[in-house]
């Protein structure tokens, strides 16, 4: 809940908030942020508490990045639950949600962009989609440069992009704390995902098998593969990195990732069944 009990309030112009930021915001209040693209579920709701626990101010920001789709059909097919993601922060008491479009967050229609070359940057995701980390980073500078929060809370689903964000955060010298989140698992331990929202009720039952597979670690990298493709997945790519294993399949056309450290299992999952 809110700590000052005051109602979230939702800004969509970016000149409202640089005046809330500069006139209504104390230098001495912290501020958590929680990044996502909407169609909000219970990892993402479980970045807010933290972020409402850990803060005096916590905003939640609503955007469809455009720059960090390298499939169209991705955007096109990204589900909009607008209604539905305002009444979730409200409830959980978040203080601002902000909403802007492409052309406020882009006004110089992507000339600028920050390129990724880090090495951890060039494998996996990096690899398989080529300009998604590119956008990815180009947005999460923008916010932070918009925002200025002391901390922002990253779900270890998307381990690269944690990674990367927390070595630009240190490269561009910004003063804000970066925070990794464990995953959040339905009741058949698969990785919460906006894209999980895409699966028919047996497909969802059938992707409870890549963390299973995936988890197990008497396997090799091989032969996670081998298992998946008998289980129907069609692989991306198993790798290992920082002491865990990472994957990416496909399930029918629904992409689903996820990534397992030795040392954390078990899951982490929701008590909140209604989110998938």
């Amino acid at each position: 809940m809110h700590k000052n009990n005051t109602k979230t309030k939702i800004i969509r112009d970016i000149n409202t908030w640089r005046d809330i930021r500069k006139n209504q915001i104390s230098s001495d209040k912290s501020i958590g942020l929680v990044m996502t693209m909407g169609n909000l579920h219970q990892g993402h709701a479980s970045l807010m508490e933290k972020s409402i626990s850990e803060n005096d101010v916590s905003i939640l920001t609503i955007f469809v990045n455009p720059t960090q789709f390298n499939n169209k059909s991705d955007l096109d097919n990204y589900p909009k639950t607008e209604e539905d993601d305002i009444n979730l922060a409200e409830k959980l008491g978040i203080d601002f949600i902000l909403i802007f479009n492409k052309k406020d967050l882009y006004p110089d229609d992507y000339k600028y962009q920050i390129k990724n070359t880090s090495p951890i940057g060039q494998i996996m995701e990096g690899k398989m989609r080529p300009g998604h980390f590119d956008g990815m980073l180009s947005i999460v500078l923008k916010m932070h440069c918009l925002i200025l929060p002391n901390k922002s809370y990253f779900g270890e689903k998307d381990y690269q992009q944690y990674k990367l964000i927390k070595e630009m955060v240190n490269a561009y010298l910004l003063n804000t704390e970066i925070i990794g989140c464990p995953i959040i698992r339905n009741k058949n331990n698969l990785a919460l995902s906006s894209r999980n929202n895409r699966l028919n009720k047996k497909d969802l039952k059938l992707a409870g098998k890549f963390p299973e597979i995936l988890s197990d670690f008497n396997l090799n990298n091989d032969q996670v593969k081998q298992e998946l493709i008998k289980h129907n997945f069609k692989v991306d790519y198993i790798y290992n990195y920082d002491d865990r294993r990472f994957g990416a399949v496909y399930l029918n056309d629904v992409r689903l990732i996820d990534n397992l450290a030795r040392i954390n299992l078990p899951f982490h999952q929701s008590d909140n069944q209604n989110y998938n």
